[in-house]
């Protein structure tokens, strides 16, 4: 029989993770349910949305592919390497989950503009940020780089050295080693990162409405939806990104799962 601190430890465990699940799935099955069948078939119709929604996918996509090929080598770097500054870099990777979205759109404008000399490249090479495709990948990029850099990081560092050292002794070049031994080992990290990637761009707003507020992805029209129109067209809107967000977790977890583990 358990003493009474421990039944008031166990029903305070009990009381704050139930407490926990409501704050966070009431509120999603109150917007998952809030929408007629009516509005939302209406919704899924709408060429206005779908656009959206489609923009979003692709834009956030093209950020996980653009963050896989680039975000690899720093992640490869830091994996296997220890040198001054490490911290310093280790830091600046993770600053763009810190920092305020609207910052980041502040700053990428700031950057691109054709007043500063990259910006004055950019603008004699044709390429646009403002109002773009372009500058909404941009934006994508700069927030969902640190979750594929991070998962990359973490898969390289846990395959043993010796594994690598044994390939190279055997003749096998560095780009050798990484593309027949390092890769095939921490590819699952590497996937769950660009999930996490397109997952963490797929639900960008603050930095976007800065950036590129035309064309709009589907968080933007849902804000603008709601402003102009208020809950009954903006929670379809919702409806499907939180489906669409699901889909993402559901495919994190199950390749987050041991092999015999997954249904």
């Amino acid at each position: 029989m358990r003493s009474l601190p421990g039944r008031i430890f166990q029903g305070w465990m009990l009381v704050s993770a139930a407490l926990v699940l409501l704050f966070i799935g009431v509120p999603m099955a109150t917007t998952l349910t809030g929408p007629t069948w009516e509005v939302f078939v209406e919704t899924l119709g709408d060429a206005e949305v779908l656009g959206s929604v489609w923009l979003s996918m692709s834009t956030s996509a093209a950020a996980a592919a653009i963050a896989f090929v680039f975000g690899t080598p720093l992640a490869y770097l830091l994996a296997r390497n220890e040198f001054p500054g490490k911290k310093v870099v280790e830091s600046l990777v993770d600053l763009p989950i810190m920092i305020p979205h609207p910052v980041v759109g502040i700053a990428l404008l700031g950057l691109t503009s054709p007043n500063t000399a990259f910006g004055a490249f950019l603008q004699s090479m044709g390429v646009e940020i403002m109002g773009t495709t372009t500058g909404i990948v941009a934006v994508l990029v700069f927030v969902g780089l640190p979750f594929y850099v991070n998962a990359a990081k973490s898969g390289m560092e846990s395959i043993p050295r010796r594994l690598e050292n044994v390939s190279r002794s055997l003749g096998a070049g560095a780009g050798a080693t990484f593309f027949r031994v390092t890769l095939p080992l921490c590819w699952r990290y590497m996937l769950v990162g660009m999930i996490m990637c397109m997952a963490r761009a797929l639900s960008e707003f603050g930095a976007i409405i800065i950036v590129a507020y035309h064309p709009m992805i589907a968080p933007v029209l849902m804000y603008e939806r709601f402003t102009a129109y208020g809950l009954k067209y903006s929670q379809p809107v919702a409806v499907i990104l939180i489906l669409v967000s699901m889909l993402f977790f559901l495919l994190l977890r199950s390749l987050s799962l041991p092999k015999g583990e997954r249904a």
